[in-house]
């Protein structure tokens, strides 16, 4: 049988683009919506504030670990079938969590939600990989990674408006119609691919150390809010994941399917521009849901208005990232994320000298405007760093790897956030931040909470800057002249 031609692989990669941007959009939407609808969901179940941090980080911390799990099933059982099936089960968990009743079982199907949109992010590359002539790969992955920015981009205004027009169950019906068409056109679209099956297995010791240590620093970040930093459950979870990485470095170096491969750290550049990345998510991702948090608890607007106020981060993240590709063509993409991660840090600045009780809007916009564009210079510059000049067949691996660390770092940032801004409040009143509702009941606390706002700024402000130090660090290109000098994973396969 002939091979097909360029002309029609490059055919069916453009359906299979149209297949995987649309899920992307799908995930990222379920993700970003909920962040504004969050002090809604909160009021209407009556939530404490850790239930309240779960809900958003039951599903960072699920996609997270079970990210690499499904990547490995689906080289052993085929892509086609473990994208479909994680279209339906996020679908199907999309329709379930409207009819909740209540906060702990937003946090069980979160975490089912979660599963399925592993399953789909895991599998994007590696299919986009799969389809598309070599040449053409860098086109594929720029709109799948752009998809992305339009769905941050209308996600907060979307759950705004859905949740003060129609109730919070909305923020995650409407998946279901997205979610079906999507599945309908995936099921007609991918074609049926076959699983390895000389090479299967999974790295269960190395997902169950993941599991248990950011698991256990996200649970005693989540309790820092309530206990305080000093508490000894507080202090046990930092531990525990202390305790863990070294362990985890040294099983992984003995796996023959390791969840990370740790021998691609050799090089220098590729380690601290995955360091960049995960410093920079950080201290970029928690601003959207702080900001729509401020409008609510401080100023005491509704849903709608807060997730406006929140926009220009997303549409100068947006154009930033369009804009981008011509930088690209004079710099290299390593400076390209430097500059990227200073302009992002310079937002982070603002935002801390100007927030306020009384701050006007313009200034805090110029923050988020500051904030986005960073972001939107960074994330395509990073990509295209770490995984161009890698043969085809290690694009799909080192991409889950940066998208766990990206995702690790998402986790982190929201639950350091989620702890910092109430920790100046008495414990009584930290659930009222997250309702949206400080304002109105106890209006001489505003003051605490924008005190906990400034700790917390100042905190992804530093981690910020040990992100720039990390991109500085890693500027140097590995490319072709020092190829040879790369660690042999970088050129072979891990299995």
């Amino acid at each position: 049988m002939s091979e097909p031609t360029e002309q029609a692989r490059l055919s069916y990669a453009w359906r299979v683009l149209s297949v995987v941007s649309l899920a992307s959009i799908l995930i990222a939407l379920g993700s970003s919506s909920l962040n504004v609808a969050l002090p809604e969901v909160v009021r209407h179940f009556h939530a404490s504030a850790t239930a309240a941090s779960w809900m958003l980080l039951s599903f960072m911390l699920a996609t997270t670990v079970l990210m690499v799990v499904f990547g490995r099933l689906a080289d052993m059982f085929g892509r086609r079938s473990m994208y479909l099936w994680g279209l339906a089960t996020y679908t199907g968990s999309s329709l379930l969590l409207g009819f909740s009743p209540d906060e702990w079982y937003v946090v069980g199907l979160r975490v089912v939600q979660a599963a399925g949109g592993a399953m789909l992010l895991t599998n994007s590359a590696a299919l986009l990989t799969d389809a598309f002539p070599r040449r053409h790969l860098g086109r594929g992955m720029g709109i799948y990674i752009a998809s992305f920015s339009v769905a941050q981009l209308v996600g907060p205004t979307l759950g705004g408006f859905l949740t003060h027009r129609f109730g919070w169950q909305w923020v995650f019906w409407y998946n279901v119609p997205v979610g079906l068409i999507c599945l309908a056109w995936g099921w007609v679209t991918l074609r049926r691919t076959e699983g390895s099956a000389r090479d299967r297995g999974i790295d269960l010791p190395g997902n169950l150390l993941v599991l248990v240590s950011l698991g256990g620093l996200l649970f005693g970040l989540s309790q820092a809010g309530d206990r305080g930093w000093t508490d000894p459950v507080v202090l046990g979870g930092v531990v525990v994941f202390a305790g863990l990485v070294p362990v985890f470095v040294r099983v992984e170096r003995r796996s023959r399917h390791p969840v990370v491969d740790v021998g691609l750290f050799a090089d220098r550049v590729f380690g601290l521009n995955l360091l960049a990345s995960f410093l920079s998510t950080v201290a970029r991702m928690a601003v959207v849901l702080l900001i729509a948090l401020f409008y609510q608890a401080v100023h005491g607007e509704d849903p709608v208005s807060a997730g406006l106020k929140v926009l220009p981060l997303s549409v100068a993240m947006m154009i930033a990232s369009v804009c981008a590709g011509p930088l690209h063509a004079r710099l290299d993409a390593r400076v390209v994320g430097l500059l990227g991660n200073v302009t992002g840090t310079a937002g982070l600045v603002v935002l801390l000298l100007c927030i306020s009780a009384d701050a006007g809007y313009a200034p805090i916009c110029g923050g988020m405007v500051l904030v986005g564009a960073g972001a939107g210079m960074f994330m395509p510059a990073t990509a295209t760093a770490l995984l161009d000049e890698l043969p085809a067949h290690r694009v799909g691996i080192v991409n889950a790897m940066r998208l766990m660390v990206q995702n690790a770092g998402v986790v982190v940032s929201n639950a350091l956030a989620l702890s910092l801004i109430t920790s100046p409040l008495p414990a009584a009143l930290r659930p009222e931040v997250f309702a949206g509702t400080l304002s109105r009941v106890s209006p001489a606390d505003v003051g605490h909470l924008v005190t906990g706002y400034r700790l917390t700024l100042g905190v992804l402000t530093a981690v910020s800057l040990l992100a720039v130090l990390a991109s500085f660090g890693g500027r140097r290109k590995a490319g072709r002249q020092d190829r040879r000098s790369r660690p042999e994973s970088l050129a072979s396969t891990t299995g």
